[in-house]
């Protein structure tokens, strides 16, 4: 971007913004029910067509017609929590080794 401000590249750069799940499965229901274009949807609502196209694919996985070994978005959810709970139970579990290592310590 040489020859740019800094004005300019601040401009072309845009903020993240969140959506409202209502907002994005509307958006979504444009191209899967009403067959418009995902650039077409993505220009009128002012979203990047990437991340729209993103938000497309997940909503065709969701309904059973993503890619194969996809995975939806109940999917994906379940998989966060199930990580999270073996992080936790790695830390418990180094937790009570070092308690052991403690208290055989103390024994000796």
């Amino acid at each position: 971007m040489e020859g740019c401000s800094m004005s300019e590249r601040e401009k072309k750069r845009r903020q993240r913004r969140s959506f409202t799940p209502e907002f994005r499965s509307g958006a979504v229901k444009l191209v899967l029910e009403e067959g418009k274009s995902v650039a077409e949807v993505a220009r009128d609502l002012d979203l990047t067509e990437t991340a729209f196209r993103r938000w497309v694919e997940q909503a065709r996985t969701d309904r059973g017609e993503g890619k194969p070994g996809a995975l939806t978005s109940e999917e994906r959810a379940e998989l966060s929590q199930l990580r999270k709970r073996v992080r936790q139970l790695e830390m418990e579990k180094e937790l009570l080794k070092n308690a052991a290592a403690f208290f055989a310590k103390e024994m000796k």
